[in-house]
């Protein structure tokens, strides 16, 4: 039997989930089990679940055939619980490092109390951590255990269940479970805490409550649902009444009860404008039900709230609520103010075209900062043409990039009057990077962020871990973000990582990349063309080069001697080099590339049209691997500089215990993978087939389908074309045979 039970329910968490779990696993105490209760999520959490399970022992997944919610979702993990204590965490919060040691310690020194309450902090998006501002609360002085009536001033804590252990023999006990509804901890935590007979208290944060931008905490949102507030105090004071002995504890529950409700009262973005005289109504009832028959109202502008609150009047109160609005509106004029001059630096006509409406059949696409007409934007673009051509596609392009559009393409320079008057009109806008500052988002306008590629390295705010790697503004990186309707994901780990990192109200769209259809549904023709248009020789063996940039190098450093990879390969070898690495030209180098053994292919307009050509690719750390994964083709990574690499800018995973196939750390040990063909071998395969499985979920080749379906056409999810499995997709074909492998390269 474990000395500890960690219940920890899930519901659209995963971007946090790992995280939640990383810090349990990870704690110097190890007597605990961990209960992962997936509560019917439609997201990747209950996989994340499976996966930490099949890693470690203490790990044990309950799969909820439907969505209960957070108190019924409890209610199973505690039923399944073995330890002498139950500990609750939600999925988006973290325990402190010896966290669990420290209860551990205190439960031992204290005799086993019934209830352990411990402390906690608020931590935020920018790294703020901000201290519990009852923490004297639990100060470590008097008797170690106690009842609450020796310290009732513990009722001013937050009423939540996840700063506490709880005896399990004291729990079932008494028989609590967790009601249904929005406030189920208000039952639980009252009940507990009025009914121990052993309370201690630790004075350590034990658990960082995570502030989520958006999104995060229900109990945030503008709905009916917060009535549910009144069955929860129907439930506490049912509770004392049928216990005569916690009679005591009605007026300072009915105190707790008055403050919940004006609270809530108060807040503008709780309940909606046409439901608040009801919840007012309600609320009036209840404290003249409950009202004790000596009560004394606090001194203070909460007294006269309680005297209008036993009054029942919803004018008076909404006066004073007026009143509270005017002043946070005199507090908000300077901000104001500012927002107005920002728009005016905007321009005149950009603004005039804001107030026109907006045209529904035209979108506005982007790729790469106004680069390119390429990638995800340019795959989805094509697509609405197939399927919905009454939408004008035109392309926001950078003067110096014009004579780069493609012919029949349609398109507006960066900076003209046509452009932001496509801008302010356009109701779709597509970029795979984020829109300027400038760029008003507009009611009714959809914003799809496609993203680029799938994140080895630190992005959003991981980067903030990581500061000699940037010097982004992280609040203006989050303000462009709250413009996205939609962010397209090929895989779970993206969508999980995006999530955290770009913590906004958008919606994820697990479709796939566009830009890899074309990978899944080539011909052989296709790649016989592709191969053609680079000169590429038949029974030539081409490998596509393609290195990532490095945030710690101010100038370009040449990662490999190119002339002397393509000359120790030999004449049936052509490296295909995408970067740029021509940066200092030498008589050996031009003599390869005029024969044909090194091609630069820096500027070609399709990476997807190189990966069809290669036989295979090496890179670093470029999302290209995730990509051209979804080939089936050998690929070789090259990590001479990992440790500098991973420590600047940060990485999720290790690449060189979980590359996509062979590695090598060193110019020769390329060169020795690629001569002996160790590129392509059993354990390289079996490499790849392990990376594939994780990272190639959703791109099938109907992507781009999907996207256009979903955003363009407005279809329902469960109308869209459902993935195709891994194990039942076909890649587009290799190029043809390989030569068998040369005999072993001996490197001096």
């Amino acid at each position: 039997m474990p000395r500890l039970s960690l219940i920890v329910p899930a519901y659209k968490v995963q971007g946090y989930l790992a995280e939640c779990l990383d810090s349990v696993l990870g704690q110097d105490f190890s007597d605990f089990e961990l209960i992962g209760v997936n509560d019917c999520s439609p997201d990747g959490s209950g996989a994340i679940f499976d996966e930490y399970a099949r890693r470690d022992s203490r790990v044990r997944v309950i799969h909820l055939t439907e969505n209960v919610g957070l108190g019924p979702a409890r209610n199973a993990g505690l039923e399944q619980a073995r330890g002498d204590y139950v500990l609750f965490l939600d999925s988006d919060d973290t325990l402190s490092e010896g966290a669990l040691s420290a209860i551990a310690a205190r439960l031992e020194a204290t005799g086993d109390p019934d209830v352990l309450v411990y402390d906690y902090a608020r931590t935020y998006w920018d790294g703020r951590v901000q201290p519990n501002n009852r923490a004297e609360l639990l100060k470590q002085e008097g008797p170690d255990v106690f009842r609450l009536a020796d310290r009732p001033r513990l009722l001013e804590l937050l009423q939540i269940v996840w700063n506490k252990a709880y005896r399990r023999e004291f729990v079932e006990r008494w028989g609590f479970t967790f009601p249904p509804g929005y406030y189920e901890d208000a039952p639980w935590t009252f009940s507990t805490l009025i009914s121990a007979e052993r309370i201690a208290v630790l004075d350590r944060v034990v658990v960082h409550y995570r502030q989520r931008r958006e999104g995060g905490n229900i109990l945030r949102t503008t709905s009916r649902k917060h009535f549910d507030i009144f069955e929860q105090y129907d439930r506490v004071f049912a509770f004392v009444d049928e216990h005569p002995e916690f009679a005591q504890w009605h007026e300072p529950l009915f105190r707790k009860m008055a403050n919940h409700y004006l609270t809530l009262l108060e807040r503008p973005d709780r309940l909606p404008a046409s439901a608040r005289a009801e919840f007012y109504e309600r609320a009036s009832a209840d404290y003249r039900k409950r009202l004790p028959g000596d009560f004394q109202r606090p001194a203070g502008p909460w007294g006269h709230k309680y005297a209008l609150l036993h009054r029942g009047s919803y004018m008076a109160m909404s006066s004073a609520l007026r009143a509270n609005a005017v002043r946070r509106k005199v507090r908000t004029r300077a901000a104001a103010a500012i927002s107005r001059s920002r728009r005016g630096a905007l321009g005149v006509f950009y603004h005039s075209q804001l107030r026109l409406p907006l045209d529904d059949n035209l979108a506005l696409f982007a790729a790469y900062w106004n680069r390119s007409v390429s990638c995800n934007p340019a795959a989805i673009a094509a697509e609405v043409g197939r399927l919905a051509p009454h939408i004008r596609r035109v392309w926001a392009v950078r003067a110096d990039a014009v004579d780069k559009v493609p012919a029949g393409v349609d398109y507006v320079t960066v900076g003209s009057r046509e452009y932001w008057a496509a801008l302010a009109r356009a109701k779709y806008l597509v970029n795979n990077v984020n829109w300027a500052d400038a760029v008003v988002k507009r009611e009714g306008q959809i914003h799809v962020q496609t993203h680029h590629g799938t994140p080895l390295k630190s992005m959003g705010l991981d980067q903030q871990k990581y500061p000699a790697s940037t010097d982004m503004d992280f609040d203006k990186l989050l303000r462009r973000c709250d413009r996205w309707d939609y962010s397209i994901s090929s895989n779970r780990f993206s969508t999980a990582v995006w999530e955290r990192v770009y913590p906004c109200a958008y919606t994820s769209l697990e479709t796939g990349y566009p830009r890899n259809d074309i990978l899944l549904r080539a011909t052989a023709e296709d790649v016989r063309r592709a191969r053609a248009d680079l000169g590429l020789a038949e029974g030539t063996t081409a490998f596509l080069y393609l290195p990532t940039h490095r945030e710690y190098q101010h100038s370009f450093v040449p990662r490999l001697d190119l002339a002397k990879v393509a000359e120790r390969l030999g004449p049936d070898v052509t490296l295909l080099v995408r970067g740029h690495y021509f940066y200092k030209s030498s008589p050996r180098l031009a003599d390869m590339q005029s024969a044909g053994r090194i091609v630069d292919v820096s500027g070609h307009p399709e990476v997807e049209q190189l990966y069809l050509a290669a036989d295979g690719l090496i890179t670093d750390y470029s999302s290209a691997m995730f990509d051209y994964a979804n080939l089936d083709r050998p690929i070789v990574i090259f990590a001479d500089d990992w440790e500098t690499y991973s420590v600047v800018r940060g990485t999720y995973f290790d690449i060189l215990k979980e590359a996509p196939g062979a590695v090598a750390t060193t110019q020769d040990e390329l060169i020795g993978l690629l001569g002996s063909g160790a590129w392509r071998d059993d354990k390289a395969a079996a490499a790849r087939a392990a990376f594939r499985k994780r990272f190639c979920d959703f791109d099938d080749g109907h992507a781009a389908e999907r996207v256009v379906r979903r955003v363009f056409l407005g279809e329902s999810p469960e109308d869209l074309p459902p993935v195709i499995p891994l194990e039942e997709r076909t890649p587009a074909p290799p190029p043809g045979p390989i030569p068998a492998a040369p005999d072993p390269i001996t490197v001096h």
